[in-house]
């Protein structure tokens, strides 16, 4: 199913500015595969493929953003319902983008996105790093319901400037909100964040200590096992620092990195111990990853 959204009544964006852009997906497990029942957008935000490399229980969906960045005064909106017993994995095809805010006004760009996972239904959320420019005008928000029974692994990796380009985060603004709760709303844990260029906390030993990329993983839906806990605290970043936090039912990783090929790497190896625990299957990388 491929229906777009009604282009005669798009969703409440709150400003005129920018691309304005939803995807609304539903992934459903009809006798025993994950099927893609739900695919409805708006704008430039896709779904390249689903595929199925694990066969039928797992549903791979790749989401694209042909702009390729958030610009300012964009608005983008993704949700994601996954049904009772279903499984789906999502991911990009390649790094995405602030971009520099656009004219005298600064223009704020926004992201949404809200993930609800239904008792039995299990989620992968693994997007390859975002690139934050200078002056970027920037807004991220993350809500993940998590039914009781259900289970998710998730990750954000956000690179501060393009090294490349010998170009600093020096200007701008980025605000980033993460929420894991139940359904009626009760939380399992949240953390927000406001970092301003230049801010003194990416210079700071108890900051990003002078690291321009840091990331969050998180485990949900099971009571931190030991033996999966020491498994993860014996693994090493290349060339960085991480940290392990265990909840009642949430397992948090933290890595901070001058590299964002090294905090990708430690994910997928951290992602590569806890997927047989948490969603009893054994990893299998999504080929994009590779290209």
């Amino acid at each position: 199913m491929n229906a777009p959204a009604d282009p005669t009544h798009p969703p409440p964006f709150t400003q005129p500015l920018g691309w304005q852009a939803s995807l609304a997906l539903r992934v459903e497990n009809r006798t025993g595969r994950s099927v893609l029942a739900r695919n409805q957008h708006y704008g430039p935000l896709r779904v390249q493929k689903a595929l199925y490399p694990e066969g039928d229980p797992v549903c791979q969906i790749l989401m694209l953003h042909p702009p390729a960045g958030i610009a300012g005064g964009d608005q983008l909106q993704i949700e994601v319902e996954v049904a009772a017993d279903a499984h789906a994995q999502l991911t990009t095809p390649g790094a995405g983008k602030w971009y520099k805010a656009r004219g005298a006004d600064q223009a704020l760009a926004t992201q949404d996105i809200t993930l609800n996972i239904a008792a039995g239904g299990k989620l992968e959320w693994l997007p390859q790093e975002v690139i934050l420019f200078d002056q970027a005008q920037a807004r991220a928000s993350t809500l993940i319901s998590l039914a009781e029974g259900a289970r998710a692994i998730g990750w954000d990796i956000l690179c501060l400037g393009r090294q490349a380009s010998g170009e600093d985060f020096r200007t701008g603004s980025f605000r980033q909100r993460l929420r894991l709760q139940r359904p009626d709303g009760t939380p399992l844990w949240q953390e927000a964040m406001h970092l301003q260029g230049s801010d003194c906390a990416m210079r700071s030993p108890v900051g990003l200590n002078n690291n321009r990329v840091f990331g969050t993983l998180w485990l949900a839906g099971i009571t931190p096992d030991a033996t999966l806990t020491e498994s993860l605290r014996t693994l090493a970043i290349s060339a960085g620092t991480y940290g392990l936090s265990a909840l009642p039912q949430v397992t948090i990783v933290r890595a901070m990195a001058d590299s964002a090929e090294a905090i990708r790497q430690y994910f997928e190896a951290v992602w590569a111990i806890a997927r047989p625990h948490v969603l009893q299957r054994e990893a299998v990388p999504p080929r994009i990853w590779k290209t």
